[in-house]
């Protein structure tokens, strides 16, 4: 008979940082042939594009007032982690809630997908730094299964810590210092309490470092209105620059985009809706109007406006989930028992935090000046000063790495 107590597994899934900072000092050679399917994560990428914005659409839909900011790869990857140790309808809503139908994939091609995510994110780049983390930390008292060591480590980089969860607040540090460390002091104090019945924890995050390249100047930013809401303007420090941008006006969507290039291989996307639009904007964003974004791009001359931000996003996932499907892995059905021998396991918390900050340079030291001839006509003038969408999509992979809103760029 299994105990009739069902142990916590806190979840701590997708905490990042996207921050501009000088480039990394050193960069390693990597050597594509190691990698025996390098388009693995080309496979799931329609799947995790769906899911970003789906998921993107229900965090807007619970507030309409607020930042909104999040990676949905990290969120997904975590999820996967957990599901490597599911069986049964556990199993199943996590991958479907995920957005795969396992009728028309297999479970191995979904994992190999994600391990060909992992690598190539964090293979090193001298260019732009992005590398992605999963820390499982254990109960002294608990043994896992050898199986689901061994898978989290090779398909999803995992490391593994032995944790006294007894001791709530060595393990809130152990925790907390792992998150720290690896989000490079951006993300600190994440755990605020610890319940000692947890016998698990999974840590997922993912930390980007980038620069424009073509920044702005300092001296060219000076404060201005943004406005919130019909009733409500802030001031902010408003970026500016007249010069060349992969910017067009899209009549679908009712907004001008923006795509703004990272030095290596990522590019953000700024979509500004016009008045009222936002919901209509909301509820057409796709993968497929990314990709025409992507692949028709064209440059043109414009005075634009940006401002200058960093806000965060932090979320308890269990309400977002379990609107998604991913129901069972937060109940007393729940069936993990693939994680571990003993008493049963259940999902008792998923938190989630991202980090966004957007500066003139994308970058904490750099001396260049950017000059570029423009048109002699008149350039229309954009200015991002009421709400807005980003998206950071990277190049390798073919998807969105984070997905936000600005509302308020004051609102932390």
């Amino acid at each position: 008979m299994p105990s009739s107590r069902t142990w916590g597994l806190l979840l701590l899934v997708g905490l990042c940082c996207l921050v501009p900072a000088s480039l990394a000092d050193s960069s390693q050679e990597t050597d594509a042939s190691k990698h025996s399917d390098q388009h693995a994560s080309h496979k799931i990428a329609p799947n995790l594009a769906d899911f970003a914005f789906s998921l993107y659409r229900q965090m807007a839909h619970q507030s309409n007032t607020t930042n909104i900011f999040f990676s949905p790869v990290s969120i997904a990857t975590a999820f996967a982690v957990l599901s490597l140790g599911s069986k049964g309808d556990t199993h199943t809503q996590i991958l479907e809630g995920l957005g795969f139908n396992l009728t028309e994939r297999a479970e191995a091609d979904i994992h190999e997908g994600f391990q060909d995510l992992l690598h190539t994110l964090n293979q090193a780049d001298n260019q732009l730094q992005l590398t992605t983390g999963n820390g499982l930390f254990i109960s002294e008292s608990v043994k896992l299964l050898d199986k689901f060591l061994e898978d989290v480590k090779k398909l999803y980089h995992s490391e593994a810590f032995s944790i006294n969860f007894q001791n709530p607040e060595e393990a809130k540090k152990r925790i907390n210092d792992y998150v720290e460390k690896g989000t490079q002091g951006k993300i600190v104090d994440l755990v605020k309490d610890l319940d000692p019945d947890t016998v698990f924890a999974l840590v997922n995050y993912i930390f980007f470092k980038g620069k424009w390249e073509k920044p702005f100047e300092v001296e060219q930013t000076t404060e201005e209105d943004f406005h919130v809401d019909a009733s409500t303007t802030v001031k902010v420090p408003m970026m500016s620059r007249l010069g060349m941008f992969y910017l067009h006006r899209c009549e679908m969507l009712s907004s001008w985009v923006l795509l703004m290039d990272y030095v290596g291989n990522a590019t953000a996307f700024f979509i500004l809706p016009d008045e009222g639009k936002l919901e209509h904007v909301e509820s057409k964003l796709t993968k497929e109007a990314l990709t025409r974004f992507l692949e028709k791009r064209y440059r043109r001359s414009a005075s634009l406006h940006l401002p200058k931000l960093s806000i965060s996003g932090t979320y308890e996932l269990g309400a977002v989930m379990y609107n998604r499907g991913i129901s069972r892995v937060f109940s007393n059905n729940a069936d993990l028992s693939r994680i571990s021998e003993g008493p049963p396991l259940k999902l008792s918390k998923a938190v989630h935090k991202a980090v966004l900050t957007l500066d003139e340079k994308g970058t904490e030291a750099a001396g260049a000046t950017f000059l570029e001839a423009i048109p002699m006509s008149i350039p229309p003038t954009v200015e991002f000063n009421r709400p807005f969408i980003t998206i950071i999509y990277d190049k390798n992979t073919k998807g969105p790495l984070f997905v936000g809103k600005v509302v308020n760029p004051t609102q932390k």
